[in-house]
Parts: C-alpha cells; structure tokens; sequence
C-alpha cells in the first residue's frame, strides 16, 4: 500500500508549521516505502506551542454549549470524510480495511459522547444545613478547567484514542497540547485540522511531534501543562508520572489479557470470539486476548475450533479488501514477535499453525503446551498470537492470571453465575467481561487498569471528563 508524498509539521500558536528541528521519513507499514516527510517539533517550538495554550486558556472561554456544538460538528466531519480517514488511518498504521474502519466510526462516536458530557458537566449541593450552626447558609460546587491538558497518545490507536484524550480535555474547557507516537503522525494531523474545521478556535489546540524519549521529555519539564493523560507503555508511564511531580496524570499502560473457557459454554462461539479478540489490528490492541484458559475438558475442541478460525484469516496487504490481518507497525516488531514464537517452541511449546513472518506481515499463530518460561507467556506480545493452555482447577487458573504484574482487563465464557462470581471476586483486573473476551471495550464505559496497567482517572468520556475538571466548594451565608 503506497501513498503520496506528504509534508506533515505541527500546529503551534495558531498556525501549521513549515519546518521543525529536523524531518524524518514515515513508513508504510506494508512496502516500507517512504510516504511522508514529518518535521520534529523543536525545543523553542515545544516552548512556544505550551505559552500560547497557557495565555489563551485565559483569554478564550468557551462556554459549555460551544464546547459540545464544535464536538458535535466535529463527529459530523468524521462521518463525512469517513473514507478519507479510513485511507488516512491504513497509511499510518497498515491496518486492514475493518479496523481502519472501526477506528474512524469509534472516532465518531467517542466526539458525541464528550459533546453530550460537555452540556451536563455540573456540580453539586453540599447540604450545609446538616452541619451544626450552619442555618441560613447554602453550599455547592462548580466545575471548572484544570488549564493545559497534554495528550501523549499511542499508535495503535491514533484516532479513536487521540479522541478520547482530547475531546473529554475540550468538553471540559481545558486547552490541549496533542503530541502522538511518531509512528502515526497523519492522523493526528486530520484529527486537528477536523476540529478547526469545526469551528474550534485555533488558540485552543495545539500539536507537537517527535521521538518521545526528546520531545516527551521536553512536554514533562514545561511546568505550565496541569494536566497529562497518557496511553503507552508501563516504563515510559511510570517515567513521566515521575517527571511531572505533583500535577494530575491520566495514565493507561502495559497490559497481559487473558481470556477463560469454562466446560458449560457454546465452545464454538467462545473460539469465534476469541479469534477476533486476538487478531484485532494484528493483535496490537493493549485488551489482545494473548492467553486463553480453557477447561481440560473442551480443550482440544476449542484449539480445533480456534485454528480453523485463524485458517479463515487473510494476513497481508492492508490495501487488499480482503485482507483481515495487516502488517505490525514495524519490521522490528514483526521480527520480535516471530523470534517470541520461536523461542516458546523452543522451550518445548508447540505452534499449531501460524508464526511465520513475511516482512512485517506475521501469519496468525496458535501455541500449547508453552512453558512459563517463555516470554510470550509472561509479557504483553502486541501481535497476532494467541497461547492456549488447559486447567483442571478453575480457582488456580485464576490465580495465574493474577500473577502478572498487570491489571487492564481479562474475559470469561460460563453459564455458571457461581463461576463468574468467583471470576469477578479474584481478577485483579480493572475491566471484566462475562462471556466476552479481553477485548470487548465499549466507548462510553469507564476504562482503566489495576497494578501497572493504570494511574489516575479512567478513560471514557463521562469519567475523563470529570476527571480534567476541578471541583470547586462555594459557601453562601444568606443575611
């Protein structure tokens, strides 16, 4: 899939730029063809894009029913412009065709919802009156912005999560400064210019790229940002909660899902699910259902039943429609993920179907018998792998997936309401879903993880929202 040459820069104090410290070619994730040229923000930049945010927090005020019409026209625009972005999201990523798709239509939807969160975003009534000698006084708080929300967003997601960092930030009346993965900077770049085009103020927005390790750092040492919400890895989480002190962090981080098959269930539709929740943009989702804990009794069947499914899978050319399973984001990682299911049989796993790699393209791959050992049982894998491993005691299988030092989400298939209870009590996750696998996220639903997985306020509008407002207390004494 190839695209034509583009020029992307960020958007700073108003204005796209023409240059920055520095351009670096962006990849097609299939051909490795360079499609696009892409200035790095520089420091001065950096430093200019982050004063101009902090003074037009204080000069522009948009009151909440404008908030919530630009989200709206902006959701509008999605729809509208919907196959451009699909083109837009596969030449960033190499998504296949439904996950570009479903990345722009969750676009769509996440901008309504922080536009209906924007028009009831309100306080409370303190009752006042309950307190001793507090006759004739009244209480209540008001929301009100936090200041400059800097959006540290991921690529595997660079729509749909740019929206969910963004929009809540917006709904809320903050300004925001969005720096996304270097990997994915087009669509980033869309996303800014649909909500200009809707008519939000360009004072209020701005967009900064670069490598994270340099620019990253920068955005940590500007004491002007009040807020960070970050979805990323666990390292580079736990590094910017430590550079930026005191201030508020919205952190979504590193994830291991596991999925469970009890004997009581419709064996053929948990493998259905449980193939699409691996294979998902290549398996690069951080909810991935990666290891699967099936009753020993209906184990064979399921892995029968699953391996046929993968078999369905077309891996390939995210350009051909009937592509289900694109490339990874890079030859690197495609690399990585075959040497991991290489190294399980090794150690004595075996690979019943899948694991070979054609340039960045890795062929949807199915393990047993992989011994703990192997890296791709105890890691997050971020590719399109799944490992399948029996239990004969439902409460010890729990207990391994709890061993992890992470805590996103996890599913379970069973009729048995004893079961899922039992599921429900001991998953140190923070997203559980019954008959449904790992990966069943709604966009409204509150999401965030446990342990390393997580930090700070959830995501989804109505809790992000929330979260990057401040609640103030006023009391009245009535004369």
């Amino acid at each position: 899939m190839s695209g034509t040459m583009t020029a992307v820069a960020g958007f700073v104090d108003g204005k796209w730029l023409e240059e920055g410290g520095g351009a670096a070619g962006l990849l097609d994730k299939y051909t490795g063809e360079v499609i696009a040229e892409v200035a790095a923000t520089d420091r001065p930049q950096v430093s200019a894009a982050v004063a101009a945010l902090q003074e037009s927090q204080r000069r522009v005020v948009l009151p909440p029913r404008q908030r919530a019409d630009v989200l709206l026209r902006a959701a509008e625009l999605v729809r509208a412009r919907r196959a451009e972005l699909i083109r837009t999201v596969q030449a960033d990523t190499g998504f296949a065709l439904g996950d570009a798709s479903k990345e722009v239509d969750r676009t769509a939807e996440t901008l309504t919802l922080c536009a209906e969160e924007a028009k009831r975003l309100v306080g409370h009534m303190v009752p006042i009156q309950g307190a001793p000698n507090s006759l004739g006084r009244i209480s209540y708080t008001k929301c009100e912005p936090y200041g400059l929300v800097c959006a540290l967003t991921p690529f595997n997601s660079p729509l749909n999560t740019v929206a969910h960092k963004v929009a809540p930030a917006i709904a809320a009346g903050n300004s925001v400064l969005l720096k996304p993965a270097s990997l994915t900077p087009l669509s980033a770049q869309a996303f800014v210019q649909l909500l200009l085009d809707a008519g939000l103020p360009p004072e209020k927005i701005g967009l900064v790229y670069g490598p994270g390790a340099q620019v990253g750092r920068w955005l940590a040492e500007e004491p002007a940002i009040d807020y960070y919400a970050f979805t990323g890895s666990t390292a580079t989480g736990e590094q910017l909660h430590r550079s930026v002190g005191m201030r508020r962090t919205q952190l979504e981080m590193g994830s291991l899902a596991s999925t469970f098959v009890c004997r009581d269930v419709d064996v053929e539709a948990a493998a259905t699910a449980i193939v699409g929740g691996a294979l998902r943009k290549s398996g690069q989702v951080c909810t991935s259902v990666q290891r699967v804990y099936v009753d020993e009794g209906i184990c064979g069947e399921l892995v029968r039943l699953v391996v046929d499914g993968m078999a369905k899978e077309v891996a390939g050319d995210p350009g051909d429609p009937a592509t289900t399973v694109g490339p990874l984001i890079a030859r690197a990682e495609a690399c990585r993920v075959e040497e991991w299911i290489a190294e399980a049989v090794r150690l004595g796993g075996e690979a019943v179907c899948g694991g070979s790699r054609r340039g960045s393209v890795v062929e949807p791959a199915v393990l047993v018998d992989v011994p703990d050992s192997a890296r791709i049982v105890g890691a997050e894998l971020f590719g399109p792998a799944v490992v399948i491993r029996s239990y004969s005691d439902f409460g010890e299988a729990l207990e391994e997936a709890n061993s992890t030092p992470y805590g996103l989400a996890a599913g379970i298939f069973t009729n048995s309401l004893d079961l899922s209870f039992q599921a429900i009590d001991a998953l140190d996750v923070g997203n559980l879903y019954i008959n449904q696998t790992s990966g069943s996220r709604a966009d409204l639903m509150p999401f965030g993880g446990f342990k390393l997985s997580g930090f700070g306020g959830a995501e989804g509008p109505a809790y992000a929202v929330r979260d990057m407002s401040r609640e103030k207390t006023v009391t009245w004494a009535l004369s």
